[in-house]
């Protein structure tokens, strides 16, 4: 069979997508009888990207280098002396990226499912993102190279606790998917993947061009996002180790050494638009994923700076709180444990500062009595604490991220005016 590619205009500046129908028989026999009567469906086969060159237009250059920039100098200035901040950026990234996913729980949740206690299941997929997160930007950052085997390591994380997809965690998937329509066959799907077969050949060639060099970092991060997204190598996550992937890109290319800004959250304010832009992606038009991205890493940038602010009050109002410990002490060496992880249990703090039970129940004690840390299980033997103060900016972070996206998106009055309607993306 032939595939047929979408029809091209002045907008597209990137291979389009193509078509091909396939047969199709339903496996399960369940359904409406339609479902059942289907016998092909039309699939989307993506273009293999390992060797094409993405100009950007001049305006979205500009754009992108003003968003490189920025992301730059915030790694470079505080990545360094703030260790702590990129815990909090990786956790809010990753409950921006399960928000997206319409998976959400509350921080006292988020916090059990950490700590390894037990929690409702979207909690316990927060936590798991979290560790999927870190660990292909981790793997990525420390070879210098995007793998599939750190791909489906994220994926493996993701979901190896998973009651029912646990047993295919870290697999691609072998049989076909769709996206929206029925839930027996692709019948009205707004999006069908490409076969199961073609799966790793498209990841092979997806990292790749991951792996290139000659290529805008952000342009290059939203092209393998979208990519993957058009992949769709997994029968659930797609979303959220795709969005991973820009981060694994950017670490690669070193635009960040140190810090994960929480991008997702500008995305999370635009669900639509950015679900539109991943289309445009498919039929021929990179420059609208490739706005977006950027735009909603200059509002995570811009909002993470003031978090360095907000993080140094937090530690002086605790240093007051407390009494100025001396450094060297229990309680200032707890401050600095805390902002890197302000959900933490009673054992894991005491063996981070080398405490015994006892040392450990009395410095709780102060922390709690100067409102450094609250409770957030009841048991006490393995409690696990929260320092409100720090998980209040997790939670500001990420609105005030989505609230600056929106005035810049939406405010006709802005300079370019809103975000997709602006030059570089061809409307």
């Amino acid at each position: 069979m032939t595939p047929t590619g979408a029809p091209t205009d002045t907008a597209t500046d990137w291979p389009a997508h193509a078509t091909e129908r396939r047969p199709w028989r339903s496996s399960s026999g369940r359904g409406p009888r339609a479902d059942r009567a289907v016998r092909s469906i039309d699939v989307r086969l993506p273009p293999r990207i390992a060797e094409v060159t993405y100009e950007p237009s001049r305006a979205l250059r500009t754009h992108l280098a003003q968003a490189g920039d920025g992301l730059v100098r915030l790694d470079q200035v505080h990545g360094r002396s703030l260790g702590a901040l990129n815990q909090l950026l990786l956790r809010t990234e990753s409950i921006a990226s399960s928000k997206i996913e319409n998976i959400e729980a509350s921080l006292s949740d988020y916090g059990r499912a950490l700590a390894g206690q037990r929690a409702n299941a979207s909690a316990v997929s927060m936590a798991a993102a979290t560790e999927a997160l870190a660990g292909i930007i981790t793997t990525t950052g420390a070879s210098g190279r995007l793998t599939l085997e750190a791909i489906l390591g994220g994926h493996h994380a993701l979901f190896r606790q998973h009651p029912d997809l646990g047993p295919g965690a870290g697999q691609v998937r072998t049989r076909q998917n769709w996206i929206g329509g029925s839930d027996y066959s692709p019948r009205n799907a707004l999006f069908v993947p490409p076969p199961p077969e073609t799966v790793e050949p498209y990841l092979a060639d997806l990292v790749a061009f991951a792996n290139r060099d000659d290529v805008l970092p952000l342009a290059q991060a939203a092209i393998v996002h979208a990519q993957f997204e058009s992949i769709h190598p997994f029968v659930d996550g797609n979303g959220r180790i795709g969005r991973t992937l820009i981060h694994a890109v950017l670490r690669r290319r070193e635009v960040t050494r140190r810090l994960t800004v929480p991008i997702a959250s500008g995305l999370t304010a635009h669900r639509e638009r950015y679900f539109d832009a991943l289309g445009d992606y498919r039929t021929g038009n990179a420059a609208t994923i490739i706005g977006l991205l950027a735009s909603a890493t200059m509002w995570a940038t811009h909002e993470a700076r003031r978090t360095v602010t907000n993080l140094q009050l937090v530690h002086d109002d605790w240093a007051e709180a407390l009494g100025h410990p001396e450094p060297g002490t229990p309680d200032s060496a707890a401050l600095r444990v805390l902002m890197a992880e302000p959900i933490i249990t009673t054992p894991a703090l005491g063996g981070r500062l080398g405490l015994d039970a006892a040392a450990t129940d009395a410095l709780l004690d102060r922390l709690r009595r100067g409102d450094v840390v609250a409770p957030l299980t009841p048991k006490r033997s393995d409690r696990v604490w929260g320092a409100h103060l720090v998980l209040d900016e997790v939670r500001d972070l990420s609105s005030r991220i989505e609230a600056l996206s929106r005035r810049d998106a939406g405010d006709p009055g802005n300079e370019g005016g809103p975000i997709w309607a602006r030059p570089w993306l061809g409307h």
